[in-house]
C-alpha cells in the first residue's frame, strides 16, 4: 500500500442531546440521573482535494473526569466542551499530515493548554480523542476501509513519537497482527444504589418498562456470565452487598468472571488488601473471590501514584482508570505494580493502541501478563457504543464493560427515524421493542460483526443532525 495520506481538517461541527437516565446510576461517590452526548462532524482533505466527512460521539459524565465537588454537573459539561475546542483550534492549526501525525502534533500542547485553564488530563484528552475519533473516520471513509483494516495497515500513520518507550518496537508489525473478533461478552456493571433482586425495589418506584430493573433481572434477560461490582471503600457495607451479589450468581451459574471498581474510594493501598482481605476470608465469598479478574482504580486519583501497590498487586491484578490522564501514565503505573489500564474511547483511541503494544513488548520483556480491560462510560447505543465497540474488539478484548443500555431506555433520546436506521444497518447488535432501538444481548454476547466491518470508525449510519441541538462547543 501507499505512504499513509496527508490529510488536514477544514471544517468542524459539535452537536448535542439531552439523555435522561431509567435507573439512577451510582459510581463513586457520584450519582447520575441525567447527561448530555456530544457529537462531532468534521470535513478533512488529502493533498488532492479530495474530501470525507467524520463523526464521533460520547456521553460528557459529569464528576467522573474531574471529581472537585465545587463544580456542578453544569460545570464539568463547560469543561470538557472546552476541551474540545481547544483540540480543533489546535488541529485546525497544525496543516497537513498523517491522521495520527496531527494528533502527535498537538498533543503535548493541548494538554499544556488545557492545564493552564486549569483542566486536568482526564478533561483534556476527552477532547482531543473525540476529535481524533471523527478524524479517524473521515479517513477511513476517504480511503473506504473499515477501521480494522485501516489501523491494520497503519493508514493513519501511528509511530512512538508519543511514547518514547516504545522506539525500537515494530509498531506497524504489531498493527498488522490486530485480528478483531465479531463478537464480546457484556460485563454487567452493578452500581452502588442498583437493586440486587426485585423485592429490593418498593412496588410504588417500579418502572414495569419491560426492562431489567434489578441486577437478577438483568442475569435472567440477558444471559450475563460477566460482572463488574462497583465497592464503596466502606468494608462492612461492602462486604455485605458483595455477599448479596455472589449469592445470586452463584445460584444461577457455576462459572463467571468478576472485576471490581473501586471508582477512586479508597485513600491507600492497604485500605483495598484490607477489603480483599476480608473478601478472601468470607466464606460466602469463597466462588466469587477465585472468579475476581482484577481490581479498577482503587485509589483516589491524587494518592494512586504516591506509593508502590506491589504487595496489593499480590491478592489481585489492579489496573488504573481515571489516573490515565496522558500517554505517560501506564509507563508510571507499571513502575508501581499496576499490570492493566483501561480502554476508553474518551480517553483516546490511539491512546489505547499505543497501550496495547505496551502490553505486548512489556508482557515479553518483564514475564508478567500486563494487561487492557475495556470499561464503559455509561455510552449510549448508536454511533457512541458501535465506535468503542470497535476500538475493544480491535485491541483484542474478549469482554467490555456495559452499562449504558442497562441504566437509559435504548437510544430513547434519538428520533424514531435515526434508531430504525441504526436497527436496520446493525441488526446483528439491535434489536427493537416496546418502539425502541437497544442492544441485543443474547447469551451474555454482543454480536459486532456489523460494526467491525462498516466502513469508517464502526457505523454504517450517521446520527440524525437535524434534529439535535447546536453545542456551544
Amino acid at each position: 500500500m501507499t505512504d499513509p495520506l496527508n490529510i488536514r481538517l477544514v471544517d468542524t461541527e459539535a452537536f448535542e442531546r439531552p439523555v435522561k437516565l431509567r435507573l439512577p446510576f451510582r459510581f463513586g461517590a457520584a450519582t447520575l440521573r441525567e447527561a448530555r452526548q456530544i457529537f462531532l462532524r468534521v470535513r478533512i482533505e488529502d493533498a488532492q482535494g479530495r474530501s470525507a466527512e467524520g463523526m464521533a460521539a460520547e456521553l460528557m459524565v459529569p464528576k467522573w473526569f474531574d471529581k472537585s465537588p465545587e463544580l456542578s454537573n453544569a460545570d464539568n459539561e463547560n469543561q470538557l466542551r472546552r476541551s474540545l475546542a481547544l483540540a480543533l483550534d489546535a488541529l485546525r492549526g497544525a496543516g497537513s499530515g498523517t491522521a495520527f501525525g496531527l494528533h502527535a502534533a498537538v498533543e503535548a500542547s493541548h494538554h499544556a493548554r488545557a492545564a493552564a485553564e486549569k483542566l486536568n488530563g482526564l478533561v483534556a484528552s476527552f477532547g482531543l480523542a473525540l476529535a481524533n475519533r471523527a478524524i479517524l473516520d473521515a479517513l477511513c471513509r476517504l480511503e473506504g476501509l473499515s477501521v480494522a483494516q485501516a489501523i491494520k495497515a497503519n493508514r493513519p500513520g501511528i509511530d512512538a513519537s508519543t511514547a518514547r518507550d516504545l522506539s525500537g518496537f515494530d509498531l506497524s508489525g504489531f498493527l498488522a497482527t490486530l485480528q478483531p473478533a465479531a463478537s464480546l461478552a457484556a460485563r454487567h456493571t452493578v452500581g452502588l444504589v442498583d437493586a440486587i433482586v426485585p423485592s429490593d425495589i418498593p412496588a410504588s418506584e417500579r418502572l414495569n418498562d419491560g426492562l431489567p430493573e434489578s441486577f437478577e433481572e438483568a442475569i435472567d434477560a440477558y444471559g450475563l456470565t460477566f460482572f463488574k461490582v462497583k465497592v464503596s471503600g466502606a468494608p462492612e457495607a461492602d462486604i455485605d452487598r458483595l455477599c448479596r451479589v455472589a449469592t445470586i450468581i452463584d445460584a444461577k451459574m457455576s462459572a463467571y468472571s468478576v472485576t471490581l471498581d473501586g471508582n477512586e474510594q479508597f485513600s491507600s493501598a492497604e485500605a483495598v488488601a484490607d477489603l480483599l482481605a476480608r473478601v478472601k476470608a468470607e466464606p460466602r465469598l469463597a466462588g466469587f473471590a477465585a472468579s475476581i479478574l482484577f481490581v479498577e482504580q482503587p485509589i483516589a486519583r491524587a494518592h494512586a501514584f504516591e506509593k508502590p501497590v506491589k504487595a496489593l498487586a499480590a491478592f489481585k491484578p489492579v489496573e488504573i482508570d481515571e489516573s490515565d490522564a496522558d500517554i505517560e501514565a501506564f509507563v508510571t503505573a507499571r513502575g508501581l505494580g499496576y499490570t492493566g489500564i483501561s480502554s476508553k474511547s474518551c480517553k483516546g483511541f490511539y491512546r489505547s493502541l499505543l497501550n496495547r503494544a505496551r502490553v505486548a513488548k512489556w508482557s515479553a520483556e518483564d514475564g508478567i501478563p500486563y494487561f487492557m480491560s475495556a470499561e464503559d462510560l455509561t455510552t449510549q447505543g448508536g454511533l457512541a457504543v458501535q465506535q468503542d465497540l470497535a476500538l475493544a474488539s480491535l485491541i483484542g478484548m474478549t469482554h467490555i464493560e456495559r452499562n449504558g443500555h442497562h441504566y437509559v431506555d435504548g437510544m430513547a433520546g434519538a428520533p424514531e427515524a435515526e434508531q430504525a436506521d441504526f436497527a436496520k444497518a446493525h441488526s446483528d447488535l439491535y434489536r427493537v421493542s416496546n418502539g425502541r432501538t437497544r442492544l441485543r444481548i443474547e447469551a451474555g454476547q454482543l454480536a459486532i460483526g456489523s460494526v467491525i466491518n462498516a466502513v469508517g470508525l464502526g457505523s454504517s449510519v450517521e446520527p440524525d443532525w437535524a434534529a439535535m441541538e447546536r453545542s456551544p462547543a
